[in-house]
């Protein structure tokens, strides 16, 4: 047998790549929701066996050794606290996220860029209180002029988001598989319907 694709198949072992384990903080809630925090399978069983993690939920898949037979962890809650970031970068994910993947012009979801509310031609900086998701045809109809000057509004004026903020609107865009284990701390501080 080939030496390459021997270790290229056990280091990844085609049927159980797919089984990401949801990382729960000491107070069982997601360390993040968007991206959802996850880890792959072998990074979850090393923080387990290295007792960092306690195992909550497993899949029904195994992985062995010679002399021992794991079962693969779907969710994983961490001993120690990490405290959140109450610190929010500004980055373009972030301010897509802030703006929830709509342009600021006209709403749609399309294919988004950033643009400067003041234009930077005009004196705007680039700061979360200037820069606003908007759409290519947004963008380039507003161009270097203001969204008065265009005859076009802003849903939503930009504004500084805190990292609570963040962390709630990231709720709003689930992946796109959600493993039934994971449903419990997902969702577990959603109201409830009376």
């Amino acid at each position: 047998m080939d030496g390459e694709f021997r270790t290229s198949f056990v280091r990844e072992p085609g049927a159980l790549r797919h089984h990401p384990a949801l990382v729960l903080n000491a107070d069982y809630r997601p360390l993040s929701y968007y991206p959802l925090s996850l880890w792959p399978w072998q990074e979850a069983i090393k923080a387990a066996w290295l007792e960092r993690v306690d195992i909550v939920a497993e899949y029904d898949v195994a992985v062995h050794s010679p002399s021992t037979t794991i079962r693969i962890p779907s969710v994983v809650v961490l001993r120690d606290y990490v405290k959140p970031q109450r610190r929010v970068a500004f980055t373009r994910f972030n301010l897509f996220l802030r703006d929830e993947f709509r342009c600021q012009y006209c709403g749609s979801r399309g294919e988004l860029t950033f643009d400067h509310v003041v234009p930077r031609a005009r004196g705007g900086v680039t700061s979360w209180e200037n820069v606003v998701a908007a759409c290519a045809r947004c963008n380039l109809r507003k161009g270097a002029r203001s969204p008065a000057r265009a005859g076009m509004s802003l849903r939503r004026p930009p504004r500084r988001p805190s990292a609570e903020e963040l962390r709630n609107i990231g709720r709003k865009f689930p992946p796109n598989h959600l493993h039934e284990t994971w449903m419990d701390f997902l969702y577990w501080d959603a109201e409830l319907e009376v």
